[in-house]
C-alpha cells in the first residue's frame, strides 16, 4: 500500500488528519482507518497543512463532528466532503 495522506480513527469519523506536508488542492487522498486498516480516496477541495483535519463527508453547521470515535466540537459553518475543517468553521461545545 502507498504512503496515506490522512488518517481515521474509527469508521463514525468525520473528519480525518492530514499526514503529509504541503497538501494541494486536487490531490487524490489515500485515506487510511487505523481501527480496521481499511482504505478509500479522498478528494482534497483546498490546501491543508499537515495535523490539520479534513472532512470525510458533508457536515452542516450545527452537526457534531466525530474523531477518535469521539465528539470534539461543533461545525459552525457548512464544510464540504474534502474541505478544511479549523478553527474559522468549527469550535468546542464546552463554551
Amino acid at each position: 500500500m502507498s504512503k496515506p495522506h490522512l488518517l481515521v480513527h474509527e469508521k463514525k469519523d468525520t473528519v480525518g488528519v492530514v499526514v503529509v506536508e504541503g497538501l494541494k488542492a486536487g490531490t487524490d487522498m489515500l485515506g487510511v482507518v487505523t481501527h480496521d486498516n481499511s482504505d478509500f480516496r479522498l478528494t482534497a477541495k483546498m490546501d491543508i497543512p499537515i495535523g490539520h483535519k479534513v472532512a470525510l463527508k458533508d457536515i452542516k453547521a450545527g452537526d457534531t463532528i466525530w474523531k477518535y470515535g469521539q465528539d470534539i466540537g461543533k461545525a459552525v459553518a457548512d464544510v464540504k466532503r474534502g474541505e478544511h475543517l479549523h478553527v474559522h468553521n468549527a469550535k468546542t461545545k464546552r463554551w
